[in-house]
């Protein structure tokens, strides 16, 4: 019997990456994005829908409910980043942020949960490095991974006595649309993106940025009760080095 695994943001980086990942390896696919665009072929079940949205995650239950009867592993992935001082931002776009980075998660997992009980699984939160390390113009994206960190502690606790695991993904920076957006935040001066990112790349650790399939090797591990079944409330960082080095060297 394949396990089956519920991705929010499938459609993104990240998402995307994972969900490839996750089918080589035999998984049964429910995907979930607010874009059916260039829709990876592996997933299995596509459900468009606004993950902020409580009447979405409704309808999504029922349908997951009805269709498969169960879930063993939930990868909140759904994020958007908004990169402008604090000041500058409006409520409504630290409400996007919010709802989109942070809410959406509270809302899987209270729909979600009720098909996870009976056998028990593992929840993934993708968090970010900017829960723990961060930079100017992007306070409103920082805050909402960092609650998203804080609320991974928080449900490890609250889940254990149902055999459910939580832990979090926090990536560095990571060759994704999101990264290509948001490279002119200010702190790299160099006006060719690409020599943007070799320039992001050279402050690592490791010498460049991270990959997308880099990332999901982490959320397999997690999400994967015979590699990771010891491990819940904890926050594994996948940043080629950056937060291991002081900024004053």
């Amino acid at each position: 019997m394949n396990k089956i695994v519920l991705i929010t943001g499938v459609n993104g980086g990240i998402g995307s990456a994972t969900a490839k990942l996750f089918a080589k390896k035999g998984w049964h696919l429910i995907g979930i994005d607010n874009r059916k665009v260039e829709l990876p072929p592996c997933i299995h079940r596509f459900i468009k829908a606004d993950v902020s949205d409580t009447k979405a995650w409704e309808k999504i239950s029922a349908k997951v409910a009805k269709v498969e009867g169960r879930i063993d592993v939930l990868i909140n992935n759904a994020a958007i980043q908004i990169c402008k001082p604090l000041i500058e931002t409006t409520p409504e776009e630290w409400d996007a942020v919010m709802a989109t980075n942070l809410r959406s998660a509270y809302l899987s997992i209270y729909y979600l949960h009720p098909l996870m009980r009976k056998l028990g699984g593992a929840i993934v939160n993708v968090s970010s490095v900017h829960a723990v390390a961060t930079s100017a113009n992007i306070a409103a994206y920082a805050a909402s991974k960092g609650g998203l960190l804080a609320l991974t502690r928080a449900l490890s606790i609250e889940l254990a006595p149902y055999k459910i695991r939580v832990n979090a993904i926090l990536p560095g920076a990571v060759d994704t649309p999101m990264l290509h957006a948001g490279i002119n935040r200010g702190y790299l001066i160099d006006k060719d993106i690409i020599q943007k990112i070799e320039n992001l790349g050279k402050k690592h650790v490791i010498g460049r940025i991270g990959r997308p399939e880099e990332v999901a090797q982490g959320i397999l591990f997690l999400a994967d009760n015979e590699r990771s079944c010891f491990m819940t409330g904890q926050a594994l960082i996948i940043d080629g080095g950056a937060t291991a080095r002081l900024s004053t060297e």
